[in-house]
């Protein structure tokens, strides 16, 4: 019995962690109705598009909570550098709609797009 539990025990630890470690691509699709991102990406797209910046502003920050909630799903299992990126793409993101840039603003929400699709590759 103490030979299966010494094979045992860090076998199953190790597939447990593998599986962490692998489930990105998994954790970082929406469970719920309000953690999508790419749903909250086009929506801000929108409003750029129509420079509805109050609208955009606010579905910024709403794109930074969603972005809190999915960040803790898959903080084991993604780069580090790609989830700080993503982070630099919204805060710069904040400021082009601050500034009410156009250009700038859908530069950093295709960056961030993109930042989101690298995630769990």
């Amino acid at each position: 019995m103490r030979k299966f539990l010494v094979i045992t025990i860090p076998i199953v630890t190790l597939a447990f962690f593998v599986l962490i470690m692998l489930s990105s691509s998994i954790l970082k699709g929406s469970l719920g109705k309000d953690d999508n991102i790419p749903e909250s990406i086009e929506l801000i797209i929108q409003d750029v598009e129509s420079e509805n910046w109050e609208s955009a502003s606010d579905k910024t920050e709403n794109l930074s909570n969603v972005w809190e909630k999915v960040v803790k799903r898959i903080q084991f299992s993604s780069e580090r550098d790609e989830i700080n990126s993503f982070d630099t793409s919204i805060a710069r993101l904040r400021g082009a709609i601050m500034a009410k840039d156009k250009s700038s603003s859908f530069m950093q929400l295709n960056e961030a797009y993109e930042h989101w699709e690298g995630l769990g590759k």
